[in-house]
């Protein structure tokens, strides 16, 4: 690498490749990769787009099978509902979530970014091939865009937005269909807007803001505003897996070295920048722009075929195997973090499999003190609180289960209404003799219709102790 390169490799770290040395930005034209790991891709992609747009049409048992309600704090996920009374389990999810977030950025860096972010999956596999179907590949982009405006442009350009915003529209809502439900959607869409105004609001402003995203912003979501690449400075060290440049093999690059100088592998072809949905040259080392797409593995794999030498100038490696000349291997601490990750997947499966759908809280009905009986035992009044998470109305039945004694229903069989609280009042009347003290524990046995105890509850019995 000669001086003149050495300094643009080093100056690359204080601006960002999307903008000029003017501060203008720098409009990104990539050009369309090609390659196993593109194929890879675009498999894991479609499968995505395939998911968004048809999850909402899918139900369990008459429940969506996903459903983020937040309006109505109700959400369904595979079928299983989730109230308000959960919420310990998403509060325990989100921090087991945070926790796998940072652990796999850790050992596989950003993979997410580039195989999975919505952002990138309709960027690469949407709007970018739109664009390239009605105005052409980025050279005849070029073209276009040196001979100014024309008539055909103005129409071609038109007609691309036109599109832009119609997908947008699409996207928008399905999105809403995953909070309301696509069958709310579907009545919305039927009906006149004046009965759904506010709604139509909001699906504009949605609307236009994955417009804008996707026809304007684009790359810069990645770039500027998206926290995720922010923090990866601080997540990745030198065993994370990145798509990295081997510069030991690589340099001195074609053309860059002395007469007494061997050539590396590297030919200067700059298909790796060509192909780069940020616009930045992975040669320089890892890089805030990178979403690890690999679209420069598939360029430079392409260009190392041509000139005989094997694959792998650039692959997914870490700054430790490339250092080393190493190839990435499966270590130890990739396994032990990986074995973490599996736990805490685990972790939520178990909570979503162990969640009762009946939930009952009984407590003594606040400031009331013991009453005595005319038959000479001593009450108490209790409340009875009962979440039916299920999709069936489900009678229940009240068993006291210690000490020996009788439940008096107030309001008599005690019905739960499907996907409803409901609340009743009871008495508990025990023997004085069992009451020598002025609180005992008591347990409840919370039964279904069919006599099977589906919880057990403790709770305290005032008393005139002795």
């Amino acid at each position: 690498m000669n001086k003149k390169e050495h300094n643009e490799g080093i100056s690359f770290r204080n601006k960002i490749s999307t903008v000029d040395t003017e501060g203008k930005r720098v409009w990104v034209l990539a050009k369309k990769p090609k390659g196993k790991f593109y194929n890879w891709r675009q498999l894991v992609g479609y499968f995505l787009l395939a998911f968004l747009f048809v999850v909402p049409f899918i139900k369990v048992n008459g429940e969506p099978l996903l459903l983020f309600n937040i309006l109505e704090r109700k959400f369904v996920i595979f079928g299983a509902i989730f109230w308000p009374q959960d919420s310990y389990l998403f509060a325990l999810m989100m921090l087991s979530f945070m926790v796998f977030i940072v652990l796999f950025t850790v050992v596989f860096g950003r993979i997410w970014c580039g195989w999975a972010c919505p952002q990138t999956v309709f960027m690469e596999l949407v709007f970018r091939r739109i664009e390239w179907l009605i105005e052409g590949n980025p050279t005849k982009q070029r073209q276009k865009a040196a001979k100014g405006w024309t008539i055909d442009k103005i129409l071609r350009r038109a007609l691309k937005l036109g599109i832009f915003w119609l997908v947008s529209f699409l996207v928008a809502n399905f999105l809403l269909a995953f909070i309301i439900g696509i069958d709310e959607v579907i009545k919305i869409a039927k009906e006149p807007i004046s009965e759904h105004f506010t709604g139509f609001v909001v699906i504009l402003i949605f609307t236009t803001f994955f417009f804008w995203l996707f026809a304007w912003f684009r790359e810069q979501a990645c770039v500027v505003m998206c926290p995720y690449g922010r923090i990866q400075g601080v997540l990745l060290d030198a065993k994370s897996m990145t798509v990295a440049y081997d510069y030991l093999r690589g340099e001195p690059r074609k053309g860059s070295t002395e007469k007494d100088e061997k050539e590396g592998d590297c030919t200067n072809c700059k298909q790796c920048i060509a192909v780069c949905p940020t616009n930045i040259d992975i040669r320089n080392g890892t890089q805030l722009e990178c979403v690890n797409c690999t679209a420069c593995i598939d360029a430079c794999d392409a260009t190392m075929d041509k000139i005989g030498k094997p694959h792998g100038l650039i692959r997914y490696a870490s700054e430790e195997n490339i250092s080393k000349g190493e190839k990435f291997k499966f270590n130890t601490r990739i396994k032990a973090y990986s074995a973490v990750l599996l736990a805490l997947f685990t972790f939520f499966i178990v909570l979503l499999v162990t969640r009762g759908s009946i939930e009952a809280t009984i407590l003594r009905t606040p400031n009331t003190l013991f009453q005595k009986q005319p038959d000479g035992t001593i009450s108490n009044l209790y409340n009875i609180k009962v979440v039916n998470k299920t999709r069936n109305d489900i009678p229940l039945k009240l068993k006291l289960k210690s000490p020996k004694g009788e439940i008096q229903m107030a309001a008599g069989e005690l019905m739960v209404k499907a996907k409803e609280t409901t609340e009743s009042v009871f008495f508990v009347k025990l023997d004085p003799k069992i009451v020598n003290s002025d609180y005992i524990e008591i347990t409840f046995g919370v039964l279904d219709g069919e006599g099977v105890e589906i919880q057990e509850i403790e709770t305290t019995f005032v008393g005139e102790g002795k």
